[in-house]
Parts: C-alpha cells; sequence; structure tokens
C-alpha cells in the first residue's frame, strides 16, 4: 500500500517526463501564447488517474512552477553600475582624452576623481602637447655636431608665444609694494635666451630693496588662442638680487655714453643712465640647461632644486672623469655672434691638477693652428624705447661643458668684459696689444686671452683654458682627486 508521500512522487512523475521529453512543445519567452489545443498536447494522456492520485492544491502548485520555469523571464539583482565603479586604470584611461580644462573640472566631482585627474603621467601629456621638444645643431665652421637637448630646446624654436612661457621681474620696494615688469624683447642663440626688459615708469632706485626673476607660464595652456596676462598664471622663481647699495655690492663691466652697466651674481646685468643715476633697463642671460624646469616647476617662493646626481662609478680606468670632455663656446652681443665652436677632447692628466682645479685646454698658445679670429668687435647691444646703445668691450659668454657621455656638467651663460692687460704679445705671428677676458663661480673658471691685429682690424683667440673644480669631478663621477 502506497502511502501519500509515494503517492506524490508517482503522480509528478509523469509531469515531469512530459516535461523533459524530446518531443515536448518548447515552451519560452519567445514562444506565443498557448491555445486551448497546444495546451492539451503537454498535458499527460492519463489526467483523470493523475488527478486522483494527487490533491487539487498539488496540483495546482505544480503547474504554477512549470509556468514561473518556462514563462517567466530570471530577474536578476539590481547592481549598482556606474561610472566610479569602473576601475582606476579604466579611468585614467578616459581621463587621459580630455584637455586641460576639462580635465579640472572632472576633479571637482568628488575625491576619488580629484586624485585621478591630477595623474602625472595625464599632466605630462598635455604639456608635452604644448612643448614640443626640439634638439639644437651646434655649428663649428663647416662641422655639425648634434649634441642632447639640453632641456629647453623647445625655446630654440623662436616662438615663446606658442607655447605661453614667458619671464618677468618683479621690484620690491622697501615699503613691500610690487612693480611687475613683463614687456620683454628676448634674443635667442644657440644655448641660451637674452632677455631685456626696458620701461619709461621704473621704481626709483633708492627705494628698491630686491628684484626678483620669474619663469611664467598660463596655468590653463591652449594653443588655439592668445594668451592672456589676465588669466590664471603660474609663477616659478628663478633668481633673487638685493639692490641696496647696487654700485658698492655689484661689479660695473661696462659703459658707453649714456649707461653704465653693473653686473650682480648669476648674470643679471642692471643698467643706470649716467645722468640721473637711475634704471635704464635689466638684461639677463639664462643658458638652456634645465631652464625650463627652473622656469615652470618650481613656485612663487622656491626655486627649482634640481634633482641629485647619482655618479656612474668605474674602477678599472685609473683617470676617470679626467679626459673625453667636449665643450661649445658662444660668444656674442645679444644681436650678432662673434665666435660659436666646438672643442673636444679635452683632458687633464692627474699630475696636472693643482689648486684643486683639472686644467682642460681648448686653445693653446704653442698651437697657431687652433687660434680662432672673432667675427666683428665685441660689444654688447641695447635699446629702450628711445634710445639704443653698444657697450664695446663687454659680451655675452655661454659655456656648455660635456662629460664623456655627453651630458651636460657645467653650464652658464653670464656677461664678462674684455681687460687691456699690461703684458705684450710674444707670439711671432700675433703682435698686439693682449685683452683677458675672466669668469669664475663655485664649479670652474674660464680664461681667455685675445690679440687684438692692428692691421686686420680683428681679434684673435690665442688662449683658452677652462679650470673645473675637483669638488664638482668627484660628486658627479664618484672619484676623489
Amino acid at each position: 500500500m502506497a502511502t501519500g508521500r509515494g503517492r506524490d512522487l508517482r503522480s509528478a512523475a509523469p509531469a515531469a517526463a512530459v516535461a523533459a521529453s524530446p518531443g515536448a512543445a518548447e515552451v519560452g519567452p519567445s514562444s506565443p501564447p498557448l491555445t486551448p489545443g497546444a495546451a492539451s498536447a503537454v498535458r499527460p494522456r492519463n489526467r483523470s488517474r493523475s488527478s486522483a492520485a494527487r490533491p487539487q492544491g498539488d496540483s495546482r502548485a505544480v503547474h504554477a512552477g512549470i509556468k514561473s520555469l518556462y514563462l517567466t523571464p530570471s530577474i536578476k539583482p539590481e547592481s549598482n553600475l556606474g561610472i566610479e565603479s569602473m576601475p582606476s586604470e579604466m579611468l585614467i584611461k578616459i581621463f587621459s582624452y580630455l584637455d586641460a580644462v576639462s580635465l579640472l573640472s572632472v576633479g571637482c566631482v568628488n575625491r576619488h576623481f580629484y586624485h585621478l585627474a591630477n595623474d602625472n603621467g595625464i599632466w605630462l601629456k598635455i604639456y608635452s602637447s604644448c612643448f614640443q621638444p626640439k634638439k639644437t645643431i651646434w655649428k663649428m665652421k663647416s662641422e655639425q655636431t648634434e649634441t642632447v637637448s639640453l632641456g629647453c630646446a623647445a625655446l630654440h624654436d623662436r616662438k615663446p608665444g606658442a607655447s605661453g612661457l614667458s619671464w618677468i621681474i618683479v621690484l620690491k620696494d622697501k615699503n613691500g609694494k610690487e612693480h611687475v615688469m613683463e614687456e620683454a624683447n628676448l634674443s635667442f642663440k644657440d644655448t641660451s635666451v637674452t632677455i631685456l626688459w626696458y620701461s619709461t615708469d621704473w621704481p626709483c632706485l633708492d627705494i628698491l630693496s630686491t628684484l626678483k626673476l620669474f619663469g611664467v607660464i598660463p596655468l590653463l595652456p591652449d594653443q588655439s588662442r592668445a594668451h592672456s596676462k589676465n588669466g590664471p598664471r603660474h609663477r616659478s622663481l628663478i633668481a633673487e638680487y638685493h639692490l641696496s647699495n647696487l654700485t658698492e655690492r655689484s661689479v660695473e663691466v661696462g659703459a658707453d655714453k649714456l649707461v653704465r652697466l653693473f653686473c650682480l651674481n648669476s648674470g643679471l646685468v642692471v643698467a643706470l643712465w649716467k645722468a640721473k643715476n637711475e634704471i635704464a633697463f635689466v638684461m639677463t642671460s639664462l643658458h638652456y640647461h634645465q631652464l625650463f624646469e627652473r622656469s615652470t616647476l618650481g613656485s612663487a617662493t622656491v626655486k627649482y632644486a634640481l634633482p641629485p646626481h647619482k655618479p656612474l662609478l668605474d674602477d678599472v680606468d685609473p683617470e676617470y672623469g679626467l679626459h673625453d670632455y667636449s665643450v661649445h663656446l658662444d660668444m656674442h652681443g645679444r644681436s650678432c655672434t662673434y665666435l660659436c665652436g666646438t672643442f673636444k677632447s679635452l683632458s687633464c692628466r692627474k699630475d696636472d691638477i693643482a689648486d684643486e682645479y683639472l686644467k682642460l685646454t681648448a686653445v693653446s698658445l704653442k698651437d697657431n693652428t687652433k687660434h680662432l679670429p672673432l667675427i666683428g668687435t665685441p660689444g654688447l647691444s641695447w635699446e629702450t624705447g628711445v634710445f639704443k646703445g653698444n657697450v664695446k668691450d663687454c659680451y655675452v659668454m655661454d659655456v656648455t661643458l660635456l662629460d664623456e657621455t655627453g651630458k651636460p656638467f657645467w653650464c652658464f651663460s653670464a656677461p664678462v668684459c674684455m681687460v687691456l692687460s699690461s703684458k705684450t704679445s710674444g707670439l711671432y705671428d700675433y703682435m698686439g696689444r693682449i685683452y683677458t677676458t675672466d669668469y669664475a663661480d663655485s664649479e670652474g673658471k674660464v680664461c681667455v686671452e685675445l690679440v687684438w691685429l692692428e692691421e686686420t682690424k680683428e681679434y684673435f683667440i690665442v688662449n683658452l683654458v677652462l679650470y673645473v673644480s675637483t669638488k664638482k669631478v668627484n660628486d658627479w663621477f664618484g672619484t676623489n682627486y
């Protein structure tokens, strides 16, 4: 005798067999509604027996289960799908296609978007598109030597307005008031840019305390429109000078009938009118090496700090760091170039190190085949809105010393002057007056000796020597000279 549980199992078997049989009609969400005839086709034949074998409530439950299984679409639980749930890598990829304005707007949505929108890789792409680097070509006679980029070769395209980068000076008086000078003339050379500011509204020199040189760049670079000085801009401090007691604390490098030139540290020139001892113009020359970083990555109060150099040690070469230097020398007067040449394979023996300096001789007195003439008479040209002039025996010297791997080792651009020497030339080929030019800073010295030939009215460089500090060499190469 079958129990109640056995009857339920037997009554459910025919229905399950019909549903699983290969010939049974398939019913799904995409099938048409069941007609009475079609519905009877899927019912078991022995309906009376199955109905009698199970209660009516159980039959309704089975049919409801079959109907819900085949006719009711599956309902998935709701999930929080949105752009915020995407992985950070995908969001950064999407943000990389935005411009600067849109990127700043996205950063205001929430904290997560703010951190993603400030990704260095995205902003590097934006700034790289605005400041496309170019390599410079240094020329010496018929030779062309392609050199490494000096970090600001983008300025050498002679179109600074396209990138928005410019330089300003801010004069601060003793009362704390600032005077901003923006209008400037730019002169680009092989390895430097010379900037001259002039105005008819200079503040009185006696009340000035400091002068600050800034690199200025718009916060939202946009090449499709001209950059506005009234828009948001970022200032990067390059140098700061003290103007109190200017004539006593600085070096006078030259003068003409109208102005006197005073040179401060780091190559800044302040020109004073002879008549009233007030500012006529301000001029500086900036070397390309790391200039872009110094002009953009500093703050309004702190200068950009160069990354520390990690020396590459060499325990095989006994004179490592003493040979295979090359130097590029550019002598110009802002508007014209007097000499532009590269000297290679400079070296110093260990026994020749004296007074904590390496001696690198580019032009020797004894080798007259390397003596070089200057093109024209050296002089530093200047101009204001009304006057123009040229200070004789004064020029800008650009020096770029590269190590044996071709990396910039010592770079500077500074105004220098020619001084008449008391000694006379002892060279048979050059009989004339001797002039010397000297430059020195914490990393080295440069000594240039020139001879004036009265017959041909030209200068010849007969001696050019660079003295590099042993401390600089030891720090760079990891040596102990």
